[in-house]
Order: C-alpha cells, then structure tokens, then sequence
C-alpha cells in the first residue's frame, strides 16, 4: 500500500512538471497512454476532441457501462511554488489540480486492472483535453468513437478548497453554474487629442454600457443571487497621448444556477448594447466564448456517490446552493445519467487558479476509493434498474 502511494505521488508530481495549455496537451497524453499501457485496457482510444484518450476495460459480463473523466489541460499562469516538481513550462501550471484528477484516473485503472475478474460490464477512463476553454467535452462528444461505447453512468470530481480535506461535497441537481464570456467591441473613429471633435471616441459608450452590465442581473431577474455578471476586462485606445480613440473593448463574463437564465441575460444585453452603440454612431461587434451549460446531477447517479461515501465514513457536505464557477462535465451531463462532487483540499489550502496553488498529494488514495467504491455500488444499481 506504501510503495503505491509513493508511486502515485511521483506520478502526480511528474504530471505536474509538464504542464501544457488547452489543446496543446501533447506530452501529457503521451505520458499518460505509456502509463495505460502497463494497465492493459482492452481498448485505448486516441485522438478523442484533439489530444484526448479513453481506455477501456471489457469484464466480459453483462453490466454497466461506468465512464470516469479527468481533464488533461493546465492554465495559462506563472507558478511561484519552490518545490522540485514545479512546472518546467514558462508560465503554465497545474494550478486548478488536473494533475491530482489525472493520477486518481489512473489510480482507478490500477484498481480495474487487479479487479477485473469480480467486475461486471465495462469500466471507461476518460482522460479529457481543453476543459478551461469549455471546448473539450464537446470535441469527445462529437467523436463517434466516444459516443460508440454509451456509457450509462459518468462521474467525475473537482478538489475545492475552503472544505476539509478528504471530505466529500455533493449536491442534487444543479452542483454548478452556467456561464459564458462576452467580448464587446465598439468601433467609431479615431482623431488627433487635440481635435476629438473630429473623431468618434467609444469612452461615453462604454461608460453606459459598464452601468447596464453592473445593473442587469437585478433588472432581469430581480434580487436573485445565482445571477452574476463580472467585468474582466476594459481597453481603450492605444497609449497614445496624441490620439482620441476610436475604437474600445469590454469584455465580461455571465454566470447563472441554469441555462435558460442565462440565456435571458444575454439577449437583454445584446439588445441593449446594439442601442448603445446606435446611439452614439457607434459600429458593435459582440461575440460569446467559452459557454460552459450548468453541470446537473443526475437523481440516480447522485444516489450512487452517496451510497459509494457512505461506506468511506469521511465526511460528507451538502452545499445549500450551486458553486458560482463552471465546469464543461455540464455537456455530459446533458447526454448521460452522470454525478459530479468534490473533494475538500483543506479549510487554509491556496484557491484553484491562484500561482501559489498545488494539488494535495493527501487526495490521491481518498479518490482512487471513492471511485472504486463507485464502481461497485453503479453495479449494484444496474441490477436493480436494468436487469429482469
């Protein structure tokens, strides 16, 4: 048991020395497909929604089809950690924990691989690429190899600090929020700063637009707190101080507890900017980006996790409403009977996102269980529900 917890650690934290960006996880798959190899899955699939693998295993018994998923990517930010293992990419780090998911992932296939004999139906491992762009989840789902092997459960998991380490955080229903990004682009004409008079400067514009974004979520759906737009960012002009700009960007993203509200939030600011920028003769550009839907549970699928941490006796938390960021899990959600949880990182742990975050090498044993006891309560389940 000791020599598989150092293993999984060194695993972890070579997982982490090689952190690449969504869509460009090269090295992190074929890291991970050498390490599928010694697990002898059936089936390795390659080349799933771009650097992407599933590996599969057949019991050869009537039985459920189980897909678990971890996500390939890391994100675009600077580490500041000192450790040995830090990230050899200049300004990319593991720092939302996919390297801990990627090591439970496999983990589980060890678990599979020894267990195979007393397992019904087949066991799948998803290894996902491109979650941070929201573009990864729907690239597999649009690969008929993929949605040839129609698993009946998915499950996957997220660490979340703030929470005790080791314990299990679970919600019906909506677990976490809808969201998109919005780029709004102005484009009026640019003059000499000592004649703005003879150009077009966005700034006025742009400064209606902030207060209406700022006003929105309670003008279209009163005090609801599940409603949130956030400025991330605003340009204007170039650094030119002999310049009046002619041109401004503002750029913003949209979350919501469920797509249909979101989707009224969107075209209220759609309709408004467009009157903005007709008003002040103004050309507008608006463009959506990385639409993540709301991640559902599954009534089913949430009743096996619970029964699966039942029998760890960790302790389980039931948030009393859905987690503000988003998560592109959401679109299998939509296609399959799925569940999505987490795992508390520690009440002090750095936040996901944050360069002084690393995964809690703690995780790694307590998720590589929860799976396994997954697995055996899905069998169950099917049992019940699916065989006469």
């Amino acid at each position: 048991m000791l020599q598989s917890k150092i293993k999984h650690i060194e695993l972890r934290h070579q997982l982490h020395r090689i952190a690449e960006l969504s869509g460009q996880e090269a090295k992190t798959s074929a890291f991970i497909k050498e390490q599928l190899k010694e697990l002898s899955p059936g089936i390795i699939i390659e080349k799933l929604g771009g650097y992407g693998l599933a590996a599969v295993f057949d019991t050869g018994k009537k039985g459920p089809v189980v897909c678990f998923r971890a996500e390939l990517d890391a994100l675009p930010i600077h580490e500041i950690n000192k450790f040995e293992y830090r990230s050899k990419s200049p300004s990319v780090s593991h720092k939302c924990g996919h390297d801990g998911h990627l090591t439970i992932l496999l983990g589980i296939g060890e678990w599979v691989k020894d267990n195979l004999n007393k397992l019904s139906g087949k066991i799948i491992l998803l290894f996902q690429p491109a979650e941070e762009t929201a573009q990864g989840a729907l690239a597999v789902l649009a690969d008929k190899r993929f949605t040839d092997l129609k698993p009946d459960y998915m499950f996957s998991l997220h660490n979340l600090p703030d929470f005790p380490l080791g314990s299990v955080i679970i919600r019906e229903h909506v677990f976490a929020s809808a969201s998109r990004g919005l780029k709004i682009r102005l484009i009026g004409k640019t003059s000499h700063a000592g004649h703005p008079e003879n150009g077009l400067n966005p700034l006025t514009a742009m400064m209606s637009i902030l207060e209406v974004l700022n006003n929105l979520p309670n003008i279209v759906t009163g005090l609801d707190e599940s409603v949130l737009i956030t400025i991330i960012h605003v340009r204007l002009g170039e650094e030119a101080f002999g310049t009046s700009p002619g041109e401004g960007e503002i750029m913003a993203t949209f979350r919501s507890n469920n797509d249909e509200t979101l989707d009224k939030l969107a075209k209220e600011t759609k309709r408004r900017v467009i009157a903005i920028a007709k008003a002040f003769g103004l050309k507008e550009r608006l463009t959506w980006v990385e639409k993540f839907a709301a991640t559902v549970n599954n009534e089913e699928a949430y009743a096996i996790v619970k029964q699966a941490v039942a029998k760890m006796k960790i302790e389980t938390i039931q948030p009393l409403s859905p987690f503000p960021w988003s998560e592109d899990f959401s679109f299998f959600s939509q296609n399959y009977k799925s569940a999505f949880f987490g795992l508390g990182s520690g009440e002090l742990h750095p936040q996901l996102h944050n360069p002084d975050y690393d995964f809690p090498d703690a995780l790694i044993e307590t998720g590589i269980e929860l799976f396994a006891n997954i697995v055996k309560e899905t069998s169950k389940f099917y049992v019940t529900n699916k065989l006469d």
